[in-house]
């Protein structure tokens, strides 16, 4: 076919690069994920299963599982199943686990048994946030905004009503179905992963993959 864009003949031999690693570019945000998580202390936040039963077979390690909740929220995976599928043939997810490949019900399982941990990283995420961001490039127009509350407190009830900047992104992320949970603790959970995503793009988005990592390591 003269006068199109060719794809190479599956049965040619080609050199692929030598490590996954190769594959993932230094400025992924897949390496901002990875970097998060192992700068935290799983076992001093609650999260079970950091220690190795005697016996029987062996378990993923939590640290694995919060890495693929975390890249989960980040791109809209919503199903544990196709989540399950992208573990199995996703380059960045390989890179991300160490070519480990839970299934469905481990990782539906480790929310359920891991909720509140889970909103202490969010939480905690907030916190580093707060402490390295102080004043951005448009923090001026937020004092005069202050002002201007100030000055007019019944404005910050009619703003009370409308639908603000994060929740409105956060809402659209998570599509019609919303919350694919029940009960207020599972839902919880659920949000706190949502807020945490949004909260990493939004780092990202303002300081730069290598920069949010040098933070998320000093």
């Amino acid at each position: 076919m003269k006068r199109f864009i060719e794809g190479q003949d599956r049965h040619q031999r080609i050199l692929l690069p030598e490590q996954l690693e190769d594959y993932v570019a230094d400025s992924h945000p897949v390496r901002v994920v990875d970097v998060s998580v192992n700068e935290l202390d799983l076992a001093q936040m609650g999260f079970e299963g950091t220690m190795p039963a005697q016996t029987g077979r062996p378990a993923y390690h939590p640290e694995v599982l919060l890495k693929i909740y975390i890249y989960r929220y980040l791109n809209r995976l919503q199903s544990s199943r196709r989540l399950e599928r992208e573990a199995q043939r996703n380059v960045e997810l390989r890179w991300l686990t160490g070519h480990l490949t839970p299934d469905f019900k481990t990782i539906a399982n480790f929310r359920k048994d891991n909720g509140r941990t889970i909103s202490n990283v969010c939480r905690q995420f907030v916190v580093l946030c707060q402490r390295r961001v102080t004043r951005w490039e448009h923090e001026e127009a937020l004092d005069a905004m202050q002002e201007r509350l100030e000055r007019t407190p019944e404005a910050m009830r009619i703003r009370r009503r409308t639908v603000e900047h994060p929740f409105g992104n956060i809402k659209a992320w998570m599509g019609a179905t919303h919350f694919l949970t029940r009960t207020k603790a599972r839902v919880s959970t659920e949000m706190s992963l949502h807020v945490l995503a949004y909260n990493m793009k939004r780092m990202i988005n303002i300081l730069g993959v290598g920069a949010l990592m040098k933070v998320m390591s000093a």
